[in-house]
């Protein structure tokens, strides 16, 4: 039976957590609020500490495939538990054209070949992460691990080469769209920070969870909000305005510190990262799947694989269809990678307010653990204001699971319900 290792499950929080956000959000926040968006990665880093100590806290106590549904179906009831489970479900083939378009930037920025490359190197990360997954965590999870590595490695060289061009000068004007552009650019970058619940679905994979998971976050949180912070202060003091114009900052960045053609390098290591992140999230939500078809949220025929160390291959299919859906809606409609980001970032923040109210019931009270929580959830709460428009695609998956959980509950009533008894027509008595 496979098990997660404590370097392998901090591998998988680091995939997921740092991604697709250290390639490409770096612009977006800098397009937002300039130099101002430095403050927001602080805020944000500094909120992850609370955020990711809670879950890690559920992760140890709880240890379930269902993860944040688990926690929220334990404190508030199965409704609750449903709404999570799907929100979070359904919310990896939303970000999988992100993640997926952020990377094929930087390999149509190495080879060209414009919009087809960017959805051919797409379709390809889904496809490989469905492959590696399909083979379960014994696979994926030693991959990982070796991913983490090179790729915590190759961003410090680029980041320590390109330190000495520098400028102070490139950080002015601070803030030239005000103050106040510091929120909605915060609220961009969360996605780089979506992916701290990713290891609870996989808590019970670890040896000793109550032990594991805590330790495994910590590692996690330190090389991402160390990475995160290098990366981001050192394209904008590097790069200065350029850094709100360049699709591929990272590759700027490199050109500038290595100098030469280093596109096809960072091409590569922009697929990388965001192999390392959809990895991270199919595995969860494949698991998470058929965790929600065995407590009945989703069909039962998803059920398999549900248990420890087994391998979830029919959620994963649908989390792969799911994917190659998203994708083709993405393509048609022409959809932007911010529109998509802040859609996806609503469904996470929500997942974050509910796992945050789970662990307020669930935690022993006055511990750090419950004092993080409050933190948690206060912090949640004021990012959930931040989304505006983007939060209706949550809520319509979360009535969707409402409905559907309706629908559930009323055929196991009918199937309770005792046959009517059989009387004899009135005069047939003998």
């Amino acid at each position: 039976m496979s098990r997660l290792s404590i370097p392998q499950g901090a591998a998988v929080s680091v995939g997921a957590v740092l991604g697709t956000g250290v390639i490409s959000v770096p612009a977006l926040g800098a397009q937002v609020a300039g130099p101002a968006s430095l403050v927001a990665w602080v805020a944000l880093i500094v909120l992850s500490v609370p955020l990711a100590a809670t879950f890690a806290a559920l992760g140890a106590r709880h240890a379930d495939a269902g993860g944040v549904s688990t926690y929220v179906r334990r404190a508030f009831g199965d409704r609750g538990a449903t709404v999570v489970g799907w929100l979070f479900y359904f919310s990896v083939p939303t970000g999988a054209p992100v993640a997926g378009y952020m990377a094929g930037a930087y390999v149509e920025a190495a080879f060209g070949g414009g919009q087809r490359t960017i959805l051919l190197t797409t379709a390809g990360l889904v496809a490989t992460v469905t492959v590696m997954n399909y083979f379960g965590l014994r696979v994926s999870g030693r991959v990982q691990l070796v991913l983490a590595a090179t790729l915590a490695t190759l961003l410090l060289v680029a980041t320590i080469a390109a330190l000495p061009h520098a400028r102070v000068a490139n950080l002015q004007p601070f803030a030239p769209h005000g103050w106040a552009a510091i929120v909605p650019a915060a609220a961009v970058l969360v996605w780089s920070f979506a992916g701290w619940e990713a290891l609870t679905s996989l808590a019970g994979e670890f040896r000793d969870p109550a032990r594991d998971v805590p330790r495994a976050t910590a590692i996690a949180l330190a090389v991402v909000g160390s990475l995160y912070l290098a990366v981001a202060a050192t394209s904008l003091a590097v790069l200065g305005p350029a850094t709100a114009t360049t699709e591929a900052p990272l590759a700027e960045l490199m050109m500038v510190g290595i100098g030469g053609p280093v596109t096809v390098i960072t091409a590569v290591v922009a697929v990388l990262l965001t192999l390392g992140a959809m990895n991270a999230y199919h595995a969860s939500a494949a698991k998470l799947g058929a965790a929600l078809a065995r407590d009945g949220a989703l069909p039962g025929w998803l059920e398999r694989g549900s248990g420890i160390g087994q391998v979830p291959r029919r959620s994963l299919a649908v989390v792969t269809a799911a994917d190659f859906l998203a994708l083709t809606v993405a393509a048609v409609a022409h959809l932007g990678t911010r529109q998509i980001i802040l859609v996806t970032v609503g469904v996470f923040v929500i997942v974050y307010v509910f796992g945050s109210a789970a662990a307020l019931r669930l935690l022993p009270r006055r511990t750090w653990a419950h004092r993080g929580a409050i933190v948690a959830l206060v912090s949640s709460v004021a990012l959930l204001a931040t989304i505006g428009p983007s939060l209706l695609w949550p809520l319509g998956v979360a009535v969707a699971a409402l409905v559907y959980d309706h629908r559930s509950r009323r055929r196991v009533r009918a199937r309770r319900l005792p046959e009517p008894e059989h009387r004899e027509p009135a005069g047939t008595a003998v």
